[in-house]
């Protein structure tokens, strides 16, 4: 398979490389420590279309294809995972349900998203429902011309900031699970407190919970029972989009330590002439071009409209892992300026826990795979 990239998948790692050295590397500490959505950054990157990569012309898009969409995401992940995880919410699962199933007057909440003038948050996990969605107990209950929601949602990135939220909830008559349209300034929506993280910290989240909220009837997107199956749609994107938020902070951790094995001088030479600090480079080399080979595999099969349930779930398992190994080998090349706060270094190895979790943990990823195997 030819990984080539063509002109205009260029042209996009071109702009986005470019805005995130001149714009989104020089604040990224800052992002981390202020802990606070980085409004102005989001609408920038609003503003270069990144919102609706992944829709088409007709809605508003541009429709480019999944490579490119990952080219896109490496890169502001290599700036900043705080801003790239708040973005890639936006442009995927945030937004996807609405465009697939809302109406002309829910529309305006999809246009004003794509442009970064309204953000999005989806809900799905609860205090007692993580990986096992059956557990969910978010209620809605059905009548004739609206439902009224109640529930707590926990872990809903953006959720401080949103001004809507796709919920996952179950119905009074149907015991599978539905999906709901809920505009934040509803009566009964409450936003909890921002939950305070080991890393992507400017990817702000809390818990929002949901007291008799009424819902027009417009407001269930697609049929009651049907939202695992619409998940379902959408499933193998989220894993190669974690997988390219793993490749790009990793390469944001390599490119730093090699950098540094280049300058630091210690016993007369500089330290990557020794063997020890060769071998952990390229012991890194290895699996960052592993991983961004199998990334973009299942990138392309999703092009080709190509089966990619197992090569999504192996991207994203095997990225995010390498991101993870990456950082920590990359610290101990830095040694004790790995260590300090003025090093961006300890701000990867923070963020890059994150992506252990999201898109699925590599635990619950393993048993699917082997399932996909037929074990």
């Amino acid at each position: 398979m030819d990984f080539t990239f063509n002109d205009d998948q260029e042209l996009i790692q071109k702009t986005f490389h470019d805005f995130v050295e001149q714009e989104v590397k020089p604040r990224a500490d800052e992002i981390d420590e202020r802990k606070e959505f980085p409004m102005e950054l989001f609408r920038k990157v609003g503003d270069l279309g990144f919102f609706g990569m992944r829709y088409p012309e007709e809605a508003g898009g541009s429709g480019v294809d999944t490579v490119s969409y990952c080219l896109a995401v490496i890169e502001v992940a290599r700036g900043s995972l705080s801003l790239a995880a708040a973005c890639t919410m936006q442009s995927l699962m945030a937004t996807y349900f609405l465009y697939r199933f809302g109406d002309d007057e829910l529309r305006h909440y999809f246009d004003k998203a794509l442009k970064g003038e309204k953000i999005g948050g989806i809900c799905m996990t609860e205090p007692d429902a993580g990986s096992d969605l059956n557990s969910i107990r978010t209620k809605a209950k059905v009548f004739d011309d609206h439902f009224i929601l109640n529930g707590m949602k926990t872990w809903v990135t953006s959720a401080p900031v949103a001004d809507f939220f796709t919920v996952f909830a179950k119905t009074d008559n149907h015991d599978k699970l539905s999906i709901f349209f809920v505009p934040s300034h509803l009566d009964g929506v409450v936003v909890g407190k921002n939950i305070d993280k080991l890393g992507v910290r400017g990817s702000v989240t809390s818990e929002v919970s949901f007291d008799d909220v009424k819902l027009q009837q417009n407001c269930l997107l697609g049929e009651i029972g049907e939202g695992t199956i619409c998940l379902r749609e959408i499933l193998a994107e989220i894993r190669i989009m974690t997988a390219a938020l793993s490749v790009g902070v990793a390469t944001a951790a390599f490119e730093d330590a090699v950098e540094y094995a280049k300058t630091r001088v210690q016993f007369g030479r500089p330290i990557g002439k020794f063997q020890a600090v060769k071998m952990k480079c390229a012991d890194m080399a290895v699996q960052l071009e592993t991983a961004r080979h199998y990334l973009f595999y299942a990138a392309s099969l999703t092009d080709n409209d190509l089966p990619r349930q197992k090569e999504s779930m192996v991207a994203k398992l095997y990225a995010s892992e390498c991101a993870n190994s990456i950082c920590d080998m990359a610290s101990r090349i830095l040694a004790s300026y790995g260590y300090a706060a003025e090093y961006p270094l300890q701000r990867y190895l923070r963020d890059a826990r994150f992506l252990l979790i999201g898109g699925g943990t590599s635990e619950i990823l393993g048993i699917n795979i082997g399932k996909e195997l037929g074990l």
